[in-house]
């Protein structure tokens, strides 16, 4: 599968041409702030070292359930930056399937302009929380 976007998730697409238009990265990290509102509570009992990510300088965890072969993730940060991006992704790959997240390439968060916008530490962690959501999915996937 090509790394075009013709073959990314019509989910995903939205959200690089969202932050693409906001050219200014202030604008970007409101809309960070604005998605990490949104995402829904995350239950304590699953702040487990298998649901955290590795390799970030604030405190992120993840989890996935299938639902009618859809996934459904949740996360959390104590970072709000890094909660949006954790949002950030939860809303582009929330109800693809996990063959989808295993197939799908980090490219698009280049073409974000996310990258340039944050930290080292917290562009790498995007990449983390992003290779961690994939694992989740890759544990989920009937092809595996």
């Amino acid at each position: 599968m090509s790394a075009s976007s013709s073959a990314r998730p019509a989910s995903i697409e939205k959200l690089v041409q969202r932050f693409q238009k906001a050219t200014d990265p202030k604008r970007r990290y409101e809309q960070l702030l604005w998605l990490a509102k949104k995402l829904e509570e995350f239950p304590e009992a699953e702040k487990t070292d298998d649901n955290k990510v590795k390799g970030c300088v604030s405190q992120v965890y993840v989890i996935a359930d299938l639902e009618d072969g859809k996934l459904h993730y949740l996360g959390e940060s104590d970072a709000q930056i890094t909660k949006g991006l954790v949002a950030f992704l939860i809303r582009g790959m929330n109800g693809l399937t996990p063959q989808e997240v295993v197939d799908l390439s980090p490219d698009f968060i280049k073409e974000t302009q996310l990258d340039v916008s944050l930290t080292p530490s917290r562009a790498n962690g995007f990449y983390n929380i992003f290779k961690m959501m994939q694992a989740k999915a890759a544990d989920l996937s009937p092809e595996a």
